[in-house]
């Protein structure tokens, strides 16, 4: 796994984007049409803006998929990933397609149909990012699975991961975070041709630590990306913790 360090959260995104970007033109010069699968969360805003304002990129060739959703919030909720993605990106350039996620009460239902328009064709390229318990997508470590069966399932979120949504943000306590989630499982996750991980902010140095230095395992079920032969994990300084850095390639 490649890490790149960059002394602003502005100049990490820009970064990431920059060679997405460039990925997706190589890949559109070799064929027809890529298929594309976003994480929503405000650690991807830089590279989201950086993508949404390209004019480099043919957006008609592209597929969209997002890679979790919570389940029983309203479909209007801002929280969504859905509409957070929509607003991002997805409603700023002209997709080929976009698959979203339905958080609704047919959950396993959902799962399937999801599930199906995955695995139509390959994966090209997955943009996402890690958690402050670890995880890819909603696999926390205690559902994380780096063998599971399934491509999409239904997870109960765990404690941590529903704190970080209050820490970023997203919704006002811990008490109206929702308790379960649809996510892409890591196998589908790490399907991907391409993989690009952003991760900036203090919060997540003990993760991007775990991941880098500690075992690969379900406890840190972000780690599983070290395995991957074409990921690229993108950092500011405050993610990157400065006794890790040595060796870094620093942007």
């Amino acid at each position: 796994m490649h890490t790149h360090v960059f002394s602003t959260r502005k100049k990490m995104g820009q970064a990431a984007g920059s060679v997405v970007e460039e990925r997706i033109n190589d890949l559109l010069s070799k064929q027809d049409e890529l298929r594309m699968i976003f994480a929503a969360a405000p650690s991807q805003n830089e590279m989201l803006h950086y993508l949404a304002q390209s004019d480099q990129i043919d957006w008609s060739k592209i597929t969209a998929f997002h890679m979790d959703e919570y389940i029983g919030l309203p479909t209007d909720a801002p929280q969504r990933f859905a509409n957070f993605l929509k607003e991002k990106l997805f409603d700023q350039v002209p997709l080929k397609a976009v698959h979203l996620i339905e958080g609704d009460d047919n959950s396993e239902k959902e799962c399937q149909r999801y599930a199906n328009l995955l695995a139509e064709k390959p994966i090209d390229i997955v943009c996402l990012g890690i958690g402050e318990n670890g995880h890819i997508a909603f696999n926390d470590p205690p559902v994380a699975d780096f063998d599971d069966p399934k491509l999409v399932k239904v997870v109960d979120l765990d404690a941590r991961c529903r704190q970080q949504q209050v820490n970023d943000g997203c919704f006002v306590s811990l008490d109206v975070v929702p308790a379960q989630a649809i996510t892409l499982t890591i196998p589908m996750l790490t399907s991907g041709k391409y993989l690009y991980c952003v991760v900036p902010g203090p919060t997540k140095r003990e993760a991007v630590g775990n991941t880098l230095n500690g075992a690969i395992s379900t406890d840190c079920p972000a780690s599983i990306l070290r395995t991957h032969q074409n990921c690229q994990l993108y950092l500011d300084t405050e993610s990157a913790r400065t006794d890790q850095q040595e060796g870094f390639l620093k942007s």
